[in-house]
């Protein structure tokens, strides 16, 4: 079976073919045109520059995904592309032309939900018996922060969120408060890496919602709490070491709350299988720590994590949860040779 993936959610314009037999999947391209350097004056992302930015560049990034992949419109035998959640204007571009590629190419059509294609990025490496049901997946990103729990392909159970900020942003906010600019995550991971263990300043940051009962997170007050450490003498902030000082702690409390409480969760729920997704997943720190908590904790339970190409934003991952979609559609011989159906899995609420 061969797949396009298509991904306008943020500001990637992404473009994916794979080939998948027997549930093994084949990365024939992965295309992703970036925005990062025309949103960085901005301080963020701007929806509609980013929608212009896409309808740029999606032709060429298609087009260049099946070239490399060496296939032909006529060969695809499925069009997979998100459908939310993101940034509207930027999902009506790929939406839009998905739905124009599918009517002229007589490909059927599926939407899927960013964060279900997240949670799949972890099936691009792994082999077909290795990830085994119950899943449970820790989703970490800049509007996510969620302990999923997975009896079956595509049927999720939320036991955790968020109350308030979800990792991503709160990374990319205390990047803003230290005045590292944007990207803010990868920002206060690198110069949190770079801490060489000298406590200076002695800075200490809570851990919430640590103990609590419950398995949601709430990183809005240990934001808060970078703010008013800052707030009390400002010269700090022109001191490299202070700032990868707060940059490391504010990390370790991060990764700390986040790997305790899926650990907690996984001996109540006993999955066999932990999964880390997101975009914060690229985290190295997140990554090693929670690959070693399983280990030392959980005997029986295997842990993947995504390579580092699939974390971020990418069309594969978009491409392969649109396999297991289509492939769980109970009437498929219905759907005739083009069909669009941006609501398949709309109704998820990850």
């Amino acid at each position: 079976m061969i797949i396009l993936g298509i991904e306008t959610s943020c500001d990637e314009t992404a473009a994916a073919v794979i080939s998948v037999e027997n549930d093994q999947v084949r990365l024939l391209s992965n295309i992703v045109s970036s925005q990062i350097a025309l949103h960085a004056s901005y301080g963020g992302v701007v929806p509609n520059l980013a929608a212009r930015e896409h309808l740029k560049n999606i032709l060429p990034v298609i087009g260049t995904a099946l070239e490399k992949a060496g296939k032909k419109p006529s060969e695809l035998d499925l069009i997979a592309v998100t459908n939310g959640p993101g940034l509207i204007p930027a999902l009506l571009i790929g939406t839009t032309t998905a739905k124009t590629l599918s009517y002229l190419w007589h490909a059927p059509l599926i939407g899927i939900q960013h964060i279900e294609g997240h949670i799949y990025a972890n099936f691009i490496s792994a082999k077909t018996d290795e990830i085994k049901f119950p899943i449970l997946a820790l989703v970490v990103s800049g509007g996510h922060t969620q302990l999923v729990l997975m009896k079956k392909h595509l049927h999720y159970e939320i036991i955790g969120e968020t109350v308030d900020d979800a990792v991503g942003e709160a990374f990319d906010k205390v990047a803003r408060i230290l005045g590292l600019g944007y990207p803010g995550g990868p920002a206060v991971a690198k110069l949190a890496d770079s801490y060489l263990g000298e406590k200076k300043f002695k800075i200490t940051l809570p851990r919430p919602m640590l103990k609590s009962a419950n398995f949601n997170f709430s990183f809005s007050g240990l934001k808060t709490a970078v703010l008013y450490a800052t707030k009390k003498d400002p010269k700090n902030l022109e001191n490299p070491d202070y700032i990868s000082e707060m940059c490391h702690e504010f990390q370790t409390a991060v990764t700390d709350v986040l790997v305790a409480k899926t650990i907690r969760a996984a001996k109540k729920h006993h999955p066999k299988t932990i999964l880390l997704a997101g975009g914060v997943s690229a985290n190295k720190n997140l990554r090693g720590k929670l690959e070693l908590a399983v280990k030392e904790n959980l005997k029986d339970t295997n842990c993947f994590v995504p390579e580092l190409t699939y974390s971020m934003d990418n069309a594969t991952m978009i491409a392969i949860a649109g396999y297991y979609r289509y492939k769980n559609l109970k009437n498929k011989k219905s759907l005739g040779k083009s069909w669009t159906n941006l609501e398949t899995s709309a109704s998820l609420k990850l």
